[in-house]
């Protein structure tokens, strides 16, 4: 859902003391009181939707869960809102300020608050929340060194136990990935920058400082489509987040996959103490190699330990071995028995668990091997373990001790069933890769959520090969219908129930056979029906042109523009002038690109103009003495406002006669907190040797509450000339337009200019072709808003970067029909330049992504100022 201001990323969350993974609505700019009854009702009938659909579970609890909640997590997240000045019990209503927060039917909101540092706050006494929590991003966002790790943080537990030790050790926004500035070096770097190995260190030093919810900032970034609301960050959200923009599953979504099916199969690790770690003396625990880092928890009613262990030094890329002497309930053993030491790549962490109970009847003694699922698949006990290819592992039941040399095992899956008892376990084996393939969907069953694990059902199935596995069911014949995703042929491997006799995926038989024998284990084959050569991705051609900056013309009209003659304001005092504000937010136009003209009658003494302009980080604006050009400012990533004398060249200025200056001023967006006040606009004008006598601006059509295009929302449009006419939008007729190329550019330098397009697409149904729009990778003097089918959804700052790749999904492209493709061109500055723009086809995924709506309004007749 949401996390900044613009609403366009979702966070991610596992809470291990309620064995769920969440999406999570967590915003910065939450919905006030009084908006999210209404606000929620919506949300969750999207959210439900989509975490059934990924085999997720939401954070809402029923009230008859409401004490446990109350002990293990709360039952909605709001996070970084004020808290209330006043504590009340939770009944009915929750008054809240001068707001009554209501509950829905039998759920409750707790009110939490991330604290973005170890600041202590609202944890006791007025305006202490329900339950409090940690904000961190440990790893910081410098993409351009994503090499360069900063080390763990090892003091979270000792400052829990110190600031809320009654309370579940919460972290409602931990670092999934890194924001990239204007002129960064790109998403991809962020990846890198938290990728699977930051996630196996972090994460699990998170474990082992007994942290028990946690939600991911973020799961999916996605795009800033419409303008930009703040000006930190360009059009991708990607955040090198596990889901990419392109909607592609990353590494990093295997890493957490991995994770979070292993904390869904380890009910003892729900309630753990935290007994020592190295830095102290732990009772009946050793590591012979000081470069190994263990801490110890444990379940003090189970006797389950788990010892997380990762490099002393976190950043370390070297490798160690080492053993381990860990406690048992057969005593103390020290390990591995058999192997030649416990490995460690650097930068990797590992679990090692003792007396770790799983299924109906089976214990695992100890095992240096990762666990991915262990549970209970019908009537079965099954363990699923893996390690790297590279590495040795050991596990024992007691009787039974397995030990796996490196190198010994090639990739793939391997099953150790045991014939000893009926109660005896299936055990699988696989190195990392195959391991990540696999998929752990729950079968839904009846009643109140009967698709949320632990909750409504504790049945389910292992699924290994597909790109994705969106959901399994089971009718009352035994027939197993998968729904997913592919990306490729590819192998089925299925650990099954006795009662299923068939199997389907996305609604076709799949033949499956038993494996080796091997009870529950069953293989299959799955064929991709759209390969990449089959869709086709037509090249961008056959553009029209037309100009866009009429306001420089002479002879423009503006006489239905806004009056800018404001002499108060409630953000900053303007920096100089005669009095008169002109910040677009004054008068209505906060978004986008805004224009100014400043009228004066000239005496012929005028010489030059000293403008100080603002539109926040990486902005530009082009100034215009009547139809000459004098020149663009731009604060480049470093400033959101210039000062700057523009001279006017001779002849430019007339004499006696109606004289305008034309600012057309690029809006970046608004500041966060604490600059928020940041004037978008002139803060300071000054015409030498005259005076202005009037100054007009214009913004979007119909400003903040009046623009036309409900539909697209108030940030998709901007004040140029072509977007008030709605040239953007499909079925603008432009057949009198000049036929004219994108590489081409302006005819006449400086200026803006739109040019469109239209193209067909034939994608067949329910395949998810990930498509891209890409801007020619050159630094070139020019910035480009593209509109698809009427939506913005992308801005070009060819001179800064680094974006030049805009994804755009399905539903704003019409897949079976016709699109319209806009681009407003606006050239610098004199030096030519030669943008390019092609439709790039990302990736083909097919199967379970079902129909996406379109709706694309297109043009009307607009009442144009």
């Amino acid at each position: 859902m949401t996390a900044e201001k613009d609403w366009h990323d979702v966070h991610g969350s596992y809470a291990s003391t309620a064995s769920l993974k969440n999406v999570q609505q967590a915003s910065k700019d939450a919905p006030r009181p009084a908006t999210i009854s209404m606000f929620w009702h919506k949300y969750r009938s999207w959210a439900l939707s989509a975490a059934i659909s990924l085999g997720l579970c939401l954070l809402i609890w029923p009230t008859s869960l409401r004490t446990r909640a109350k002990e293990i997590a709360p039952q909605a997240l709001f996070t970084n809102v004020d808290p209330p000045r006043h504590s009340t019990n939770l009944t009915d209503a929750v008054q809240w300020d001068n707001y009554t927060l209501f509950l829905e039917g039998q759920r409750v909101f707790l009110q939490t608050y991330n604290d973005p540092g170890e600041g202590s706050n609202f944890i006791n006494g007025t305006g202490a929340v329900d339950i409090y929590g940690l904000d961190s991003y440990p790893q910081g966002f410098d993409c351009s060194n994503p090499q360069v790790w900063s080390p763990v943080v090892t003091n979270y537990h000792t400052y829990h136990e110190k600031v809320n030790p009654s309370e579940p050790w919460y972290m409602p926004e931990f670092q999934g990935g890194s924001f990239d500035p204007w002129g960064g070096p790109g998403f991809d770097a962020c990846e890198v920058l938290t990728g699977p190995d930051f996630q196996d260190v972090f994460y699990k030093q998170n474990w082992a400082s007994n942290v028990k919810l946690i939600s991911y900032y973020m799961i999916y970034g996605g795009t800033n489509w419409g303008g930009l609301a703040e000006p930190g960050v360009y059009t991708s959200y990607d955040y090198g987040a596990s889901i990419r923009e392109s909607r592609a599953l990353s590494p990093k979504f295997d890493e957490l996959k991995r994770q979070a099916l292993f904390l869904r199969s380890s009910p003892d690790f729900r309630k753990t103490d935290w007994i020592g770690d190295s830095t102290t003396s732990i009772p009946g625990v050793a590591v012979n190699d000081s470069a190994a880092f263990v801490t110890f928890l444990q379940n003090p009613d189970t006797g389950a330990g788990f010892y997380i262990v990762r490099q002393a030094n976190s950043s370390s890329t070297t490798q160690i071995s080492f053993q381990l002497t860990v406690s048992t309930s057969e005593g103390q053993i020290t390990l591995p028995r058999n192997v030649d030491g416990i490995a460690l790549n650097g930068r990797q962490s590992k679990v090692v668990v003792t007396d770790y109970s799983f299924g109906k009847f089976n214990k695992l003694l100890y095992s240096t091997a990762n666990i991915l699922f262990a549970g209970v698949i019908g009537d079965q006990d099954v363990i699923f373990l893996y390690g790297d290819l590279d590495q040795g592992s050991e596990f024992s039941f007691g009787s039974l001790t397995v030990d796996i040399a490196p190198n010994s095992l090639g990739p793939g899956l391997t099953p150790l069933f045991t014939h000893q008892n009926s109660t005896a376990p299936l055990i699988l084996y696989a190195d990392t890769e195959t391991a990540s393939t696999f998929w752990n969907p729950v079968i839904p069953a009846s009643g109140d959520f009967g698709s949320y694990w632990q909750f409504g059902s504790n049945n389910t199935i292992l699924v290994g090969g597909p790109y994705l596995v969106r959901n399994a069911t089971v009718s009352s014949n035994g027939k197993l219908a998968l729904r997913g995703d592919l990306n490729a042929s590819t192998p089925l491997t299925l650990v099954l129930p006795s009662n299923i006799n068939s199997v389907t995926w996305n609604g076709e038989a799949v033949k499956i056979t038993n494996t080796q024998n091997v009870p529950g284990l069953f293989t299959g084959q799955l064929e991709l029906k759209t390969h990449s050569s089959a869709i086709h991705i037509p090249t961008l051609s056959s553009w029209k042109f037309k100009d866009s900056l009429p306001e420089v013309q002479p002879g423009f009209d503006d006489s239905t523009w806004v009056i800018a003659d404001h002499t108060t304001t409630n953000i900053t005092k303007p920096l100089f002038g005669d009095g008169r504000v002109l910040y677009g937010c004054d008068y209505g136009f906060c978004e986008n690109t805004v224009l100014w003209r400043g009228h004066f009658t000239a005496t012929g003494l005028e010489t030059s103009v000293n403008l100080t302009i603002n539109g926040g980080t990486a902005f530009a604006a082009s100034v215009w003495i009547n139809n000459h050009f004098i020149a663009t400012t731009s604060g480049g990533t470093g400033s959101e406002q210039t000062n700057a004398i523009y001279t006017f060249s001779s002849g430019s200025v007339q004499r006696g006669r109606d004289n305008v200056i034309t600012v057309i001023q690029d809006g970046m967006g608004n500041d966060e907190d604490p600059t928020e006040k940041s004037p978008r606009g002139i803060p300071g004008f000054k015409l030498n040797n005259g005076n202005f006598t009037t100054w007009k601006v214009q913004g979007k059509l119909g400003g903040y509450t009046q623009y036309p295009d409900k539909t697209r929302g108030l940030l998709n449009e901007g004040g140029l000339f072509g977007e008030r006419q709605g040239w953007h939008l499909p079925g603008f007729d432009t057949s009198s337009w000049t036929s004219r190329s994108l590489s081409q550019s302006l005819p006449n330098g400086p200026g803006i200019g739109f040019f469109v397009t239209t193209f067909n697409l034939n994608v067949p149904s329910g395949v998810d072709a990930m498509m891209s729009f890409v801007f020619d990778n050159v630094d070139q003097p020019y910035r480009a808003l593209l509109f698809v089918n009427g939506w913005q959804f992308g801005k070009r700052v060819a001179n800064i970067g680094p974006q030049f790749k805009f994804p755009v999904p399905e539903g704003i492209l019409d897949y079976s029909g016709k699109n319209t493709v806009a681009v407003a061109l606006w050239v610098l500055g004199e030096t030519n330049v030669t943008p390019s723009l092609q439709l790039v086809l990302d990736g083909v995924v097919d199967g379970g992504v079902g129909p996406i709506a379109v709706n694309n309004p297109t043009w009307s007749p607009r009442s144009i100022s």
